[in-house]
């Protein structure tokens, strides 16, 4: 029988976790069980919830000195029978979690999905391997940029950023996720200069990047909004799917008339995952999930910046968007905030080479201008790849020096 298996993490006075686990998986589909005749329970027996395992914890000084009180906690699977929704993440998250979220301190850590389930879901068109075929780059992290600014500025501002961040090497440039609709730098217009700029700058240098352009407005109007986009020759969609949701995400990337690289932002997941106690795990949010639904990339916080996870999070994020699997592509690992060229090193060590190096103030705030943090980052990313230091690469870089002298550069362990 095809199952989806949800693990919790429970935190509770009560020590009976077996308990406590059968009560959930008879309270998330049949209701009870032990009081019903014979053959209602061999009517009902295949759409049963069944306790996979419950695994106490140790005590934690910490946690019981932050909540004031000495509680216990122990991660339990249950398995939910596919026969009990339909194929979709709403049904699939209000079945193992709906009520649930409500009851206490419990937290969903992670979803394993059944063969038959997974197959279901689109996964990434693109992934990782059909933008690099995009880029014609298939040997070293990829480098991203963001627009910094341009609220309350023109087409004319918005489009010299773009084209000094090509200018130094970036191969995706996106919209800031708070760029909407407007009327100095409208939706449409910011497509068709953008492909206008990047063309040039192709045409001068050889050197071919892609712009994301932030799909927002009412959810009934984003796929039209879309395929308006992939009409005007749009290269990519930035899309804040946590203010939106997870089957929008998978309606954009199931639909063959828009057929666009889809950049997930984090944009209010942070209401969901911090917390130890409640909601969601980043690497289920951040990773499986946007994986399944269709993201080509994800976003999230790096381990060492200005909006920092901490460092087994951020890595299992990228753990759940690069891990083989037969269903779904794999979908390019993000880590973002705070990132300048002095921590590529870091990066490409903690993150690997199929991952997005990403960076704001990074760029923007050479002392160059956006041109020369673009290229102070290219230039990290070539002695890293080629055994240097930074300090090594810096010698025939001054753009990389510079950025150094400004950011310094963490110290790199083993």
């Amino acid at each position: 029988m095809s199952e989806v298996i949800a693990s919790y993490l429970i935190h509770d006075n009560n020590s009976d976790f077996h308990k406590k686990a059968e009560g959930i998986a008879l309270g998330l589909t049949v209701g009870s069980w032990t009081n019903l005749p014979l053959l209602e329970q061999e009517q009902l027996k295949k759409h049963k919830g069944r306790v996979v395992s419950v695994s106490p914890l140790q005590p934690c000084d910490r946690v019981n000195q932050y909540l004031n009180n000495e509680v216990n906690q122990a991660i339990i699977k249950i398995a939910y029978p596919t026969a009990n929704f339909s194929l979709d993440l709403p049904a699939i998250l209000t079945t193992v979690f709906g009520k649930l979220s409500l009851d206490g301190k419990i937290k969903l850590i992670d979803l394993e999905f059944s063969k038959e389930l997974l197959q279901s879901f689109p996964g990434p068109r693109f992934g990782i391997e059909g933008i690099r075929k995009k880029l014609d780059v298939f040997n070293r992290p990829l480098v991203m940029s963001i627009f910094k600014g341009v609220i309350g500025k023109d087409l004319a501002y918005l489009t010299e950023q773009l084209k000094q961040q090509a200018l130094g090497g970036v191969d995706l440039v996106k919209d800031d996720e708070i760029l909407f609709e407007n009327d100095l730098t409208p939706f449409e217009k910011r497509i068709t200069h953008g492909k206008s700029i990047l063309k040039e700058v192709y045409e001068t240098t050889g050197h071919r990047a892609l712009y994301a352009v932030n799909v927002s407005g009412r959810t009934f109007d984003l796929k039209d909004k879309a395929k308006r986009a992939q009409e005007l020759g749009a290269d990519a969609l930035l899309f804040n799917v946590f203010a939106y949701g997870l089957d929008v995400l998978q309606a954009l990337r199931e639909d063959d008339e828009i057929a666009l690289p889809i950049m997930a932002h984090p944009a209010v997941s942070g209401a969901l995952t911090p917390s130890e106690f409640y909601g969601f795990s980043n690497s289920l949010l951040l990773g499986k999930l946007l994986r399944i639904a269709g993201a080509d990339l994800s976003l999230f916080p790096s381990p060492y910046g200005s909006v920092a996870l901490p460092f087994e999070e951020a890595i299992s994020i990228a753990n759940e968007l690069v891990e083989p699997n037969h269903y779904v592509k794999k979908a390019f690992p993000v880590p973002s905030a705070g990132i300048h060229p002095g921590m590529v090193p870091l990066l490409i060590k903690d993150f690997g080479i199929d991952s997005v190096i990403n960076a704001g103030g990074g760029v923007h705030g050479h002392p160059d201008g956006a041109a020369g943090g673009a290229k102070a980052f290219r230039d990290a990313v070539d002695a890293v790849l080629e055994g240097k230091t930074l300090q090594e690469g810096a010698q025939s870089s001054p753009e990389l020096q510079k950025a150094l002298n400004l950011w310094g550069e963490p110290e790199v362990k083993a």
